[in-house]
């Protein structure tokens, strides 16, 4: 099997069903072998901060996991995640309200260690 260059993720927004694409990619890239993180730019920062899934009793309705699941599924999977300090400050959320497993970061350092990976945006 080929060695996997690496997936970094910029979700750009918050819209919830992207931050949940962006995880779920994420975790995809972890289970084939390849390195993985995410970085939640702005808006998608407050996603990483526990609270009220709307959408969470569907989701385990139909066997889904909800977004909380899917960040302890790719915190357990070695994912790289990322908080923008800027969007968590928007928001009025600080680096301690992030659950553990969660960094913060910026945008010039995401570009700065890109390296060979691939680069998606979501």
């Amino acid at each position: 099997m080929s060695v996997l260059r690496g997936l970094t993720i910029i979700v750009v927004s918050g819209d919830p069903e992207r931050f949940r694409a962006a995880l779920t990619l994420a975790c995809a890239q972890s289970a084939l072998g390849g390195g993985a993180r995410l970085f939640a730019h702005e808006g998608a920062a407050a996603l990483f901060v526990a609270g009220e899934e709307e959408d969470a009793a569907a989701l385990k309705t139909h066997g889904l996991p909800t977004r909380s699941d899917l960040l302890a599924m790719a915190v357990e999977a070695g994912v790289s995640l990322i908080a923008c300090q800027t969007g968590l400050a928007i928001a009025g959320h600080q680096a301690t309200d992030l659950p553990p497993g969660v960094e913060t970061g910026g945008m010039i350092d995401i570009l700065a260690t890109l390296g060979e990976d691939r680069l998606v945006t979501i």
